[in-house]
C-alpha cells in the first residue's frame, strides 16, 4: 500500500498564520486580530514546531495561509525565512505566500522573493467598492493593481488571484465586471468561490436575522455559467471546481502547468505537514491538527511539546474513500489505474454502486478508464463526494 510510506518523503508544508488587520464577514478560519508582542511569541513558536518536523521533510511546495500571511512584519518574515535555511527548509519547486493587496509592501515581497518564494496568492474577492465593503475587506480596488503591478515589477511570474460570487446585493453586472478586469491582468492562476455561509460568521447571523438575503440560486448559476465561459474563452482552464490555471497554446489536455501543485497534493490523498495554530496535517493517513488557539499554541511550544489538538488514523479503506472523493474535485477525475496504484482499492468495483448512481444522475461519466464529474456534477460535487466519504465511516 502507498499509505504506508515513509515520512522521510513528505514533500508539502503548509504553514498557518492567524493573524488579519479585521476578520471578514465571510470567513470562518481561525484568525485573531494581532498585536505585536502576540505575533512575536508566535514566531518563535512557529519556529520551535518547524525544528520538531523539520527533519522528516524535504518540501516540494510549501503554501503559507491564514489568515494574512502578508500582516507580519519584514523583521518577523526575516526570522522566519533564516530558521527555513538553517533547517534546510529552502529551495521548494512551488513557494506560495497569501498576501492581502492592503498589506504588500515591495520590502517583504523583496524578501520573499530573495529566499525563494515564487508564487502569490492575492485576495481581491472584488474589485467593486461596495461588494468588498459588504465582504468587510480593509482593501480597496486601487490597492489591488498597485500591489499586482509591485509584484510583477519585483519579478514574481506566478500569482494567483481569487474572487467570490453569489455575494449577497451583488449583480450579475458586477460579477462580470469584476471577472472583466481580473482578466486585464493576465494572472497566471484564478480562484473563483461562489459564497459560502458558514456558522460562526458575521454574514451568517445576517442571513439568520433576516438583515441580507441569500443570492437566488438561479442568479448564482448563472454567475457560474458566465465565469467558466469566460475563463475558457480567455485561454484558463478548469481543473478544479474553483480553480483555473493558463494554459500554453499546445496543452491540450491533462493539468495545465500553472496548476497549484501544493492543492493537487490534497486532492491527491498526499501526505503533508501542517504547523501553526490551527493547522491540519495528514502524514501517511494520521490526519492532525493544531490547537486552534494561538495563547494554546505558542504555550505547549514553549513547553517542547507539540500543539496537537487531535489525531486520527482511518483505515484504509476510508482513507481511500476520502481520497476518492478530494480527486473528484479535479476535472480530470480519477484514472481507475492511477487510483488503485494510489490506494490500492478498485473504485469501480470497490463503489460500484456510488459510481453507477452518479452516472445514472448524469453528474458523472465513465470513459476510456477514467471515471470523473460532468459539468452538472461539479456543480453539486460536494453532495458527489459525500457518497464516498460517508460510506467510510467504519
Amino acid at each position: 500500500m502507498i499509505y504506508t510510506i515513509n515520512q522521510k518523503t513528505v514533500d508539502s508544508l503548509y504553514v498557518h498564520v492567524p493573524f488579519c488587520a479585521r476578520k471578514c464577514d465571510y470567513c470562518a478560519f481561525y484568525s485573531e486580530p494581532p498585536t505585536r508582542d502576540e505575533m512575536d511569541r508566535y514566531v518563535r513558536a512557529l519556529i520551535i514546531e518547524l525544528e520538531m518536523v523539520a527533519s522528516d521533510m524535504q518540501p516540494k511546495t510549501v503554501f503559507f495561509g491564514g489568515g494574512t500571511p502578508s500582516i507580519l512584519s519584514f523583521s518577523q518574515w526575516t526570522q522566519i525565512l533564516k530558521a527555513f535555511e538553517r533547517l534546510n527548509l529552502l529551495g521548494a519547486e512551488e513557494w506560495t505566500v497569501e498576501c492581502n493587496p492592503a498589506t504588500v509592501s515591495e520590502e517583504k515581497a523583496r524578501l520573499l522573493a530573495d529566499y525563494g518564494v515564487n508564487r502569490i496568492s492575492m485576495g481581491v474577492q472584488s474589485l467593486d467598492e461596495s461588494i468588498l465593503a459588504k465582504l468587510g475587506r480593509i482593501h480597496n480596488r486601487s490597492m489591488v493593481f498597485k500591489s499586482y503591478d509591485l509584484l510583477r515589477r519585483i519579478g514574481f511570474s506566478n500569482i494567483n488571484l481569487d474572487l467570490m460570487f453569489a455575494i449577497p446585493g451583488q449583480s450579475l453586472e458586477q460579477w462580470n465586471r469584476s471577472l472583466d478586469e481580473i482578466l486585464v491582468l493576465q494572472p497566471e492562476h484564478i480562484a473563483c468561490y461562489e459564497l459560502i455561509y458558514e456558522e460562526d460568521t458575521v454574514i451568517f447571523e445576517q442571513l439568520q436575522q433576516g438583515v441580507i438575503e441569500e443570492t437566488d440560486e438561479d442568479l448564482a448559476a448563472i454567475m457560474y455559467e458566465d465565469m467558466i465561459r469566460k475563463l475558457d474563452h480567455s485561454g484558463y482552464r478548469q481543473y478544479e471546481i474553483a480553480n483555473f490555471a493558463g494554459v500554453r497554446r499546445n496543452q491540450h489536455q491533462g493539468i495545465p502547468e500553472m496548476a497549484c501543485g501544493h492543492n493537487i497534493n490534497y486532492w491527491r490523498g498526499g501526505s503533508y505537514y501542517g504547523v501553526g495554530p490551527s493547522a491540519s496535517g495528514n502524514i501517511g493517513g494520521v490526519r492532525t491538527r493544531n490547537s486552534a488557539n494561538t495563547e494554546r499554541y505558542c504555550l505547549s511550544l514553549e513547553k517542547g511539546e507539540r500543539p496537537l489538538e487531535w489525531t486520527e488514523e482511518l483505515s484504509l479503506r476510508a482513507r481511500a474513500g476520502e481520497t476518492a472523493a478530494f480527486g473528484l474535485r479535479m476535472s480530470v477525475g480519477w484514472s481507475l489505474d492511477l487510483f488503485y496504484q494510489l490506494t490500492g482499492f478498485r473504485l469501480e468495483t470497490e463503489w460500484k454502486t456510488e459510481v453507477e448512481e452518479l452516472i445514472g444522475l448524469g453528474w458523472a461519466e465513465l470513459e476510456g478508464g477514467v471515471f470523473r464529474l460532468t459539468m452538472l456534477g461539479i456543480r453539486f460535487a460536494d453532495a458527489a463526494a459525500e457518497r464516498f466519504i460517508m460510506l467510510d465511516a467504519e
